[in-house]
Order: C-alpha cells, then sequence, then structure tokens
C-alpha cells in the first residue's frame, strides 16, 4: 500500500469540522486517504472542505437532537452502514469563575461538548458492533484531567467526556470496536480569538500553544494502527 493511502476506501465522519481541530483533522485522514464526511454548522465552510478532501459535508448542530440524528441518517443511508471511524471534535470554550459563569453558557459547554459526543456514538455505534470494528476518537482536553481557574464549565464539559469515554471503552472491550480519548494541551484555535491570551498571564501565550495541525498527526497515528492495537489514551503537549 502506497505512502499516504493507509485508510484507503475507509469512511471518517469528522464533528466540528468546519474549522481549527476538526477541519485539520479531516484534511489529515484525507491525506491517508480516508473518505470523509465533514460534519459542522457552517455550510459554506464545509462545502469547501469536501472539495478540498473530495468527501462530503453533513450539516448539524450538535446541541440540537433532531439535527444530529437527520445528519447521521442521512450519513449511513447514503454509505449503507456505520463509518469506519467517528471523531468527535466539536467543542465550544469559554472562561468564566464558578460565582460568574452564565447558566446557559454552562449548559451549552455541557450540550456541544459532552452530550453531543454522546448523541454521536449513541447513534452510531450499535452500527459498528454489528461490523465488529471500527475506531472512535473523543477529543477531550489537559482540563479533562486538570482543574483550572475560571474554567468551570469547559472542565466539567470535558471531565464528563473522559468519564464516559471510559465506560465505553469498558463496554467495547473485545467487540473488535476501538475507542481513543485523545487529551491535547491548550491549542491555537479561533476560540481564543476573544480572550487575547497574549496579554494575559494567566494564560498560555499563543506562541506557546500547540497548533490544529499537531492535533491531527495525534488523530492520524491513532487511526493508521492495526486493528489489533489499541490506544485508550494519549495525552499530548508542546515538546
Amino acid at each position: 500500500m502506497s505512502a499516504g493511502q493507509v485508510l484507503s476506501n475507509h469512511i471518517a465522519l469528522i464533528t466540528g469540522a468546519s474549522r481549527g481541530i476538526g477541519h485539520a483533522i479531516a484534511i489529515r485522514l484525507a491525506e491517508e486517504g480516508a473518505i470523509v464526511w465533514g460534519m459542522g454548522r457552517v455550510e459554506a465552510t464545509l462545502t469547501e472542505l469536501a472539495s478540498e478532501t473530495g468527501g462530503s459535508s453533513l450539516v448539524a448542530d450538535l446541541s440540537d437532537d433532531a439535527s444530529v440524528w437527520s445528519a447521521l441518517e442521512r450519513l449511513t443511508d447514503d454509505i449503507g452502514r456505520a463509518p469506519d471511524i467517528v471523531v468527535n471534535s466539536a467543542g465550544v470554550f469559554g472562561l468564566s469563575s464558578c460565582a460568574t459563569e452564565s447558566v446557559l453558557a454552562f449548559d451549552e459547554s455541557l450540550s456541544v461538548n459532552l452530550r453531543g459526543t454522546f448523541l454521536v456514538v449513541r447513534s452510531l455505534l450499535p452500527g459498528m458492533l454489528d461490523r465488529r470494528k471500527g475506531l472512535i476518537v473523543n477529543i477531550g482536553s489537559v482540563s479533562g484531567r486538570k482543574a483550572y481557574r475560571g474554567n468551570a464549565a469547559y472542565s466539567a464539559s470535558k471531565f464528563g467526556l473522559r468519564g464516559f469515554h471510559e465506560v465505553l471503552l469498558e463496554e467495547i472491550r473485545g467487540t473488535g470496536v476501538r475507542a481513543t480519548l485523545v487529551e491535547p494541551a491548550a491549542t491555537d484555535t479561533a476560540l481564543w480569538d476573544g480572550m487575547d491570551p497574549d496579554n494575559d498571564p494567566a494564560l498560555p501565550n499563543r506562541s506557546q500553544m500547540m497548533q490544529p495541525g499537531d492535533v491531527a498527526e495525534a488523530v492520524a497515528f491513532v487511526a493508521t494502527r492495526p486493528n489489533s492495537v489499541s490506544i485508550p489514551l494519549m495525552q499530548i503537549e508542546p515538546a
């Protein structure tokens, strides 16, 4: 098999593919030969991505159950089965303390970062179990294992994701389906734009953050391992 085609004929669904980490993952897996379905809220960006990767797009809002079910039904109807790879990369991020965080922002974080991942897994896992193969990659965060001031909602969602992932690992053991939780350190995406971290001593400088492509490389590494190899957890940080 030629270099760059390890995932030839593998169908990969990437949520949050409109921008940032999800967008980088979609491009990287396409380079490995995957047939990429990018899922997100921004149709124009997804259309551009599909043109770049030769794949397809699904417009959906992970905070809207009906939107998610409809998009994933379209996917499985089109390909006739569950995808080979599912990457749950969609997420929202904000900074606020336990004393000042709004209920709306807290609920949004849980809805997209945690509940959205559950909806995707709940929809597609049965088909993977029927096929006795498949890979689920959940994009967590260093904030899912370490507490940071002003990170109440985001940490709650990512700690919750880690718990959900660990239960998933127990339930798929021996089924042929694999799952990996990738926990990157702070990554320089547009989610930081409104926070000006370079001028806040309490936050990491953007030049010292990881890049979306770094996370994409980690996901590509996981996705290109043999089916006999499982990587339950991958923690990545700047060298």
